[in-house]
């Protein structure tokens, strides 16, 4: 069994910056081909939970963006 850093470790963290952060863009894609670029996790989150999580051959792409480097605003 492995042992977990508590979250009362220094050790532990939970984010690395607080710089608005965003280096992806993710695409849902249907089972008859078509899709939908979101730009940004909550967005895509937002629309798999009220409309799409329980349809049947529906997938999600992770897109890198390469405009800004390390994708910080």
């Amino acid at each position: 069994m492995v042992d977990l850093i508590e979250p009362t470790d220094p050790q532990y963290f939970e984010q690395t910056s607080d710089k608005p952060y965003n280096r992806h863009k993710y695409k849902i894609v249907f089972g008859d081909g078509k899709s939908i670029i979101m730009n940004n996790y909550e967005e895509l989150r937002r629309v798999w939970f009220e409309y799409i999580r329980n349809w049947n051959d529906v997938k999600v792409e992770v897109l890198d963006i390469k405009e800004k480097p390390n994708g910080f605003k």
